[in-house]
């Protein structure tokens, strides 16, 4: 075993119950960007249930600046005083190299990998017209990137044990939309097409992928910019919505119960729980002589008008309080 796992630690800790029930009880789990908010309740909650857990991360600020061994080490140190399994990892996801240590470092140290949650995410939130590169670059290469390079490190493992779990955090941003967030947006809008697509490639091996849209409070929601009393009523009510409130569905995903759900997409707001739709043809026209520019203008255009989509924003179609 390498130097970056400590199991004889794990030897001297005097083991409790955390919880009744063990549903992902000897599994072992990946849980990127575990240092903070969502990510450490997912991992502290998948120890709770019986799983031994790396936690990875890179310890950054929300726009991906920096590094900070003190958050991961935290959560670490919390899953063991409550007497569950796990090590600590400070790797990016957004680099492949990296990604594929992490999976190895499940491997020495429980000697095998489960689950794998992409949670590990920065913002960088700015208007479309005044987004610079390096904006766009760095949300992508931590989000959308990431989560490939983990995701992929894990397949090859999933695919030889003929069993495995995705769990990928996306957002209401890329599904619905909110201003500001091109990149972000994009990004976790790019997640559940990787998602849906892990889930159809991997299906013949028992693995699923699902992803679930979480409603929080974070360090990443307290950045968004509170300018007017509509912005700053958004914000209260996101406070009252802890990050704990995600972890059970994760929980339940990875558990041998939900084997056969895969390809989903939930979201998850304080005590609700909701099932997204996927993009499916909505209505449709023909033109038996075809069509012309012309045509589609006078006539297509106009019998699909009233099913067209506003440009609505998350707080419009979520738009009563949080249960």
């Amino acid at each position: 075993i390498e130097k970056h796992c400590s199991l004889s630690i794990h030897r001297t800790i005097v083991k409790r119950p955390i919880m009744e029930s063990k549903l992902v009880a000897e599994k072992v789990a990946l849980v990127t960007g575990a240092g903070r908010g969502i990510g450490a309740e997912i991992a502290k909650s998948l120890a709770a249930h019986g799983a031994h857990v790396v936690v990875n991360d890179i310890g950054g600020s929300e726009a991906g600046i920096g590094k900070d061994q003190t958050p991961a080490t935290q959560t670490l140190t919390e899953i063991r005083r409550a007497g569950g399994s796990a090590e600590v990892n400070f790797d990016s996801v957004a680099d492949n190299a990296s990604a594929k240590k992490m999976i190895q470092q499940a491997l020495d140290c429980f000697g095998r990998i489960d689950i794998v949650v992409n949670n590990a995410g920065i913002l960088r939130d700015t208007i479309f017209h005044k987004m610079e590169e390096e904006d766009w670059d760095a949300v992508i290469n931590v989000h959308l990137k990431g989560s490939f390079n983990v995701s992929n490190a894990a397949a090859r493992h999933f695919r030889k044990q003929e069993s495995g779990c995705f769990v990928h955090l996306t957002s209401t941003s890329g599904l619905i939309g909110n201003v500001g967030q091109a990149n972000y947006a994009a990004a976790k809008l790019g997640i559940v097409g990787l998602s849906k697509s892990i889930a159809l490639d991997m299906s013949r091996f028992n693995v699923r992928s699902n992803c679930i849209a979480p409603f929080a409070w974070s360090r990443m929601i307290g950045s968004i910019p509170t300018n007017d009393e509509t912005q700053k009523k958004r914000i209260e009510t996101l406070k009252q919505m802890t990050p704990d409130k995600i972890a059970p569905v994760v929980v339940a995903l990875c558990s041998d119960s939900a084997t056969e759900i895969t390809g989903q997409i939930f979201a998850v707001r304080n005590n609700e729980i909701f099932l997204i739709s996927q993009n499916r043809p909505l209505r449709g026209i023909q033109e038996s002589a075809g069509w012309t520019p012309d045509t589609v203008v006078r006539h297509a255009f106009p019998a699909l008008q009233s099913d067209f989509y506003p440009l609505h924003r998350t707080r419009d179609i979520f738009s009563w309080d949080p249960v």
